[in-house]
């Protein structure tokens, strides 16, 4: 056999096999190693390692992609300074994700503007990192669709697909209050994750507020009783940072105006001006 037949056989197989890296990278590499003068066995590990880092790279980029996050946001770029109210060592040691292997929930608790998207869509971020399945909803996102496949008779087979995930995000729980059908809905939910499935919530409401938000004590109860079973609690209780960056900006807005104006001032009463 001619090495061009080796060659396009080669090829027909790697497609076969679905191994694209090794497709596009294989006589570069061999290239390479024969000038090396490496053995077969390393040509073939370096063409494997390259093989496997690709699809890892293509994997996390599919997991991102269903996470359907708003805005993608990592931990790095959180600004603990700006919220010191918040417990840093517990954030670092969630990163890990050992809570989602044990199943547990993380709460993030406090005023509008404190960072607990942020932090949820980082703590959620670095799930994916690691191999996770996740998915992002805002609470009333995640109704409007529970009430939506239901009139489309595919609510089970929704179901089904947000068991099979690692962690489930419940983003600005206590915003809108939700009609009976729908809170009916959102606890068939958190009942189905319970000892299953890793929730992160974000909320501006303390507990004894949310029978606000779902409309009944007794389901209220039920769904506080199986959320916090097992819980990891994160409060923020700093001012806004988006309200503290608009003063600052306006401030130095304010102050650049005033320099601005000044200087104006000292030319026109300068000698010589009229």
């Amino acid at each position: 056999m001619s090495a061009a037949q080796s060659g396009v056989l080669l090829e027909h197989y790697l497609k076969q096999l679905k191994l694209p890296t090794m497709l596009r990278e294989y006589a570069k590499l061999a290239a390479l190693c024969q000038a090396e003068r490496v053995d077969y066995q390393t040509f073939l590990l370096r063409l494997s390692e390259r093989e496997v880092h690709d699809r890892e790279l293509r994997a996390a980029d599919r997991r991102l992609k269903a996470a359907k996050f708003p805005v993608p946001k990592t931990l790095d770029t959180f600004k603990f300074t700006a919220q010191p109210s918040i417990n840093q060592e517990l954030v670092r040691e969630l990163m890990r994700g050992e809570y989602i292997d044990r199943r547990e929930n993380v709460l993030l608790i406090g005023n509008s503007g404190t960072g607990k998207t942020h932090l949820a869509s980082g703590l959620a971020f670095t799930a994916c990192q690691q191999g996770r399945r996740v998915r992002f909803f805002t609470a009333t996102g995640l109704v409007t669709q529970l009430l939506e496949k239901r009139e489309e008779r595919q609510l089970e087979r929704f179901g089904k697909q947000l068991e099979r995930q690692h962690l489930i995000v419940l983003d600005e729980l206590g915003y809108v209050p939700f009609s009976k059908t729908g809170a009916e809905l959102l606890f068939e939910v958190v009942s189905r994750a319970y000892e299953r499935t890793s929730l992160i919530v974000t909320t501006n409401l303390p507990f004894e507020a949310w029978t606000d938000v779902m409309g009944n004590e007794r389901l209220t109860g039920a769904l506080l009783d199986r959320l916090t079973h097992r819980i990891h609690i994160l409060e923020a209780n700093g001012e806004s940072y988006r309200l503290s960056e608009s003063k600052r900006r306006l401030k130095k807005s304010s102050s650049s105006r005033g320099t601005t104006k000044r200087k104006q001032e000292e030319l026109t009463s300068a000698p010589g001006r009229n």
